[in-house]
């Protein structure tokens, strides 16, 4: 019934009839070989570090995330987190299960939202793509993360987002030793490298990285 009253359009290019058509879901663009080996980033061929990651400390072992942060990309994310658009959360599984390897780790962990805008949204995006991903890749799921609240990393540069988010996380109980830690886009890796050396500080040896998207410099 609320579909005949209020009909759904595409996200992204708004055509009647779902929240994400499947030209778009075909068409959005995925990251393909060859890859930086640590963090993800496409390059003309691979290579252990790139220029993006070469000189800094990763707490994360690699980082993969599935499609490229473009318009279209960028339409897709803003529905799914700001206008509660939760079916998308299956779409961006099945696009992360078509590009990320199956990962060798004991769980499936996920960023916590900001204490204040978890609130605000009633949702959030990077657990919905974890849950997603732990029942598909037959991992459990574990949420030892917890943040505390900061300033919006939009619109910061690469320096500032790590400033912002240094010391925000920490993990509380027993961590496994091998995780996978899921968020819903890559920007600059200061958010995923701060979550990273809090699971890290808890006892996980390895912490590998997946996203739904990353931006692509």
């Amino acid at each position: 019934m609320l579909d005949l009253l209020l009909p759904q359009r595409c996200v992204v290019c708004g055509v009647r009839g779902t929240q994400l058509c499947r030209t778009c879901l075909w068409q959005l663009p995925r990251i393909e070989l060859p890859l930086c080996e640590r963090c993800g980033a496409p390059t003309a061929w691979p290579v252990r570090r790139c220029h993006e990651c070469a000189g800094r400390r990763l707490a994360f072992a690699k980082a993969r995330g599935a499609v490229v942060y473009d318009d279209a990309v960028r339409s897709f994310v803003a529905a799914w987190k700001e206008r509660a658009l939760r079916r998308l959360a299956a779409a961006a599984v099945e696009i992360v299960l078509e590009v990320v390897a199956h990962p060798g780790a004991d769980a499936v962990v996920f960023v916590p939202p900001d204490p204040d805008r978890g609130l605000e949204r009633g949702h959030h995006p990077p657990r919905q793509l974890a849950e997603g991903l732990a029942g598909h890749w037959q991992l459990p799921l574990a949420a030892p993360l917890h943040r505390r609240a900061t300033k919006r990393q939009r619109g910061l540069s690469r320096a500032e987002r790590r400033r912002n988010v240094a010391g925000v996380f920490a993990a509380r109980g027993s961590v496994p030793r091998k995780l996978v830690l899921v968020d819903d886009v890559f920007t600059s890796g200061a958010t995923a490298n701060a979550a990273a050396s809090a699971l890290r500080k808890a006892g996980a040896r390895r912490v590998e990285v997946v996203t739904f998207a990353r931006v692509v410099r």
